[in-house]
């Protein structure tokens, strides 16, 4: 700083005493950065105030509003000027003085400049480009990963900010709060542009300067771009795609086991977290706690994402990449995706079914001797655990102090349980795959999401053999017949409950007659001796085994006995 202002003392002081012989260079405001100064040949654009030594003004580039284009060293400018510029930097402020020899000599300039006299232009450079020069691009910031570069044909989203060489912004997308959608190298750009595109990532930023000849050359743009003005932009890529562009798939996790993948028309549920390319979120499952429930391949989703979820594991995690032609176009959704936007979707299955599906079983476990299965009417007692399929834990029979005790076929439990309780061995394990139209169906349950999946442990506890529906008790074989002698144990003709309650005991003792198990013996043989004891005399007696016979009609209702 010390030896500049020494060297424009030197100037200034030593050399106006006498006559001028050449320039004189008063460099009184430089950028600290100047990548590029003025040479003979260059095309500069400046600001000028002239005036002579008094200050007294004779022309003025601010007072007209319009800069001073021009080539420098070809003798379009007076040669005091092109010398003065030279070595000049862009937004650099310089005072030069010219010698009349240089400026207009002994003639001048009409009325305007008398003859020799001497010039002062104090100039500020505001543009430089040369004919050889080309687009210049520098990347500023670039992700890690880049696994695909802008190439011609490419659409491509991005946002900018654009300014003059001198720093002067023109225009911005930010401020419209909106990106830039176009297609690269197809003319739908300056030149200068889609050249500096090319070859950037999505997440990347540049700078681009283009010169004039590759922008809007001499006729500039309305009145934010002056002619023959190079151009600054620095650009953010946000997303691209080709038309040609098919979903893209990355596996980011399969289970060790998969038995099955999703294909058309199964229902699926599944987690997901909806991102752009650049990485900023617009929709999740997960902040919902609801995962998305759908058919596949059916166009109840985006065609791409229909496309996406055929040919899954349960428990599978993918990364889908969806381009805009296979998700919301060039209109996009409301405020929430822009038109022309690819999207990244990380996605991960929960669950499964096809509505034609039954249930799945699987047996973990069984004693080497099984003689006897459980059936429809049998009275069970059961462990189990229900989960989903991911693994989340719903409920258990461990919960409570005792396990369950249901009857096989009574609509109590859910259908498809009741099947997967169905053909097991008493210490017989297995696991039974519920779909949703067999388990709680679409509305769910309490702590059951809707259209769940669900994954029982069943171990079989206890089984009683049942009777049918309506039955108290049945026979295991033919019964007597004649049945009353068969139940007169004592032979008088009649039989009073006490002597009735021996005979059933002693069938259901031998194996050849079966109470309805879970209910209270006494009691069912009770109602049974109520039901035979016609005349309520506390006693049966052989005319009172025949067969009702209803009075609307001809057909007879079976009694147990």
């Amino acid at each position: 700083a010390n030896t500049f202002s020494q060297i424009r003392q030197l100037f200034v002081v030593v050399f106006f005493p006498g006559p001028l012989e050449d320039v004189v260079i008063d460099r009184y405001d430089i950028p600290r950065v100047c990548p590029r100064e003025v040479q003979t040949g260059d095309f500069v654009r400046y600001h000028y105030n002239g005036t002579f030594t008094d200050g007294k003004k004779f022309d003025s580039s601010h007072e007209r509003g319009a800069p001073f284009s021009g080539q420098v060293g070809l003798g379009r400018l007076i040669t005091g000027l092109d010398r003065g510029v030279q070595g000049m930097c862009v937004n650099e402020r310089r005072k030069v003085t010219v010698p009349p020899h240089l400026a207009y000599g002994s003639i001048g300039a009409g009325d305007v400049i008398p003859a020799d006299t001497v010039l002062v232009f104090d100039v500020v450079l505001l543009d430089i480009w040369n004919t050889e020069d080309k687009v210049q691009t520098r990347t500023l910031s670039k992700p890690e990963s880049c696994k695909r570069l802008v190439e011609a044909t490419d659409f491509i989203r991005y946002h900018y900010n654009g300014t003059l060489l001198n720093g002067v912004p023109f225009d911005s997308s930010h401020s419209r709060n909106g990106t830039y959608d176009t297609y690269v190298g197809m003319g739908y750009l300056i030149k200068g542009m889609d050249e500096g595109l090319i070859g950037m990532c999505v997440g990347e930023t540049r700078t681009i300067i283009i010169p004039p000849f590759l922008a809007y050359e001499e006729k500039g743009y309305g009145t934010v771009i002056p002619s023959q003005a190079t151009l600054v932009f620095e650009v953010f890529m946000i997303d691209l795609f080709n038309p040609k562009d098919d979903i893209a798939v990355v596996v980011k996790e399969v289970p060790k086991t998969c038995t099955r993948k999703t294909v058309v028309g199964d229902y699926i549920r599944y987690h997901y977290n909806g991102t752009f390319q650049d990485g900023s979120g617009f929709d999740t499952s997960y902040q919902r706690n609801s995962t998305y429930n759908t058919y596949i391949g059916m166009g109840y989703v985006i065609q791409g994402m229909d496309k996406a979820l055929q040919g899954l594991c349960i428990g599978e995690k993918r990364r889908v990449i969806l381009p805009p032609h296979m998700a919301y176009g060039e209109k996009g959704t409301g405020d929430l995706i822009p038109g022309s936007a690819v999207l990244v979707f990380d996605i991960h299955v929960i669950d499964f079914h096809n509505p034609k599906d039954l249930i799945e079983i699987k047996v973990t476990s069984k004693p080497k001797k099984c003689n006897l299965t459980s059936e429809v009417d049998d009275l069970i007692q059961y462990r189990y655990n229900c989960s989903l399929m991911d693994g989340t834990l719903l409920y258990s029979s461990d919960h409570y102090e005792n396990a369950p005790i249901t009857t096989l076929g009574a609509n109590k439990v859910i259908e498809g349980l009741d099947e997967g309780l169905r053909g097991m061995c008493v210490g017989e394990k297995r696991v039974v795959i519920v779909p949703p139209h067999l388990g709680h169906g679409e509305n769910g349950a309490k702590g059951v999401p809707s259209s769940a999946v669900l994954h029982f442990e069943l171990e079989l506890l206890d089984l009683q053999k049942g009777v049918p529906d309506g039955y108290m008790f049945v026979w295991l074989g033919d019964s007597p017949d004649p049945l009353f002698p068969a139940m007169d144990l004592n032979k008088d003709l009649s039989v009073p409950l006490e002597e009735f309650t021996a005979f059933i005991n002693l069938q259901v003792a031998e194996g050849t007659g079966r109470l309805r198990p879970g209910m209270d013996a006494d009691g069912i043989i009770k109602d049974m001796f109520n039901n035979q004891d016609r005349n309520s005399d506390g006693k049966i007696v052989a005319e009172e085994l025949k067969l009702k016979v209803e009075e609307d009609s001809d057909k007879a209702r079976h009694e147990e006995l």
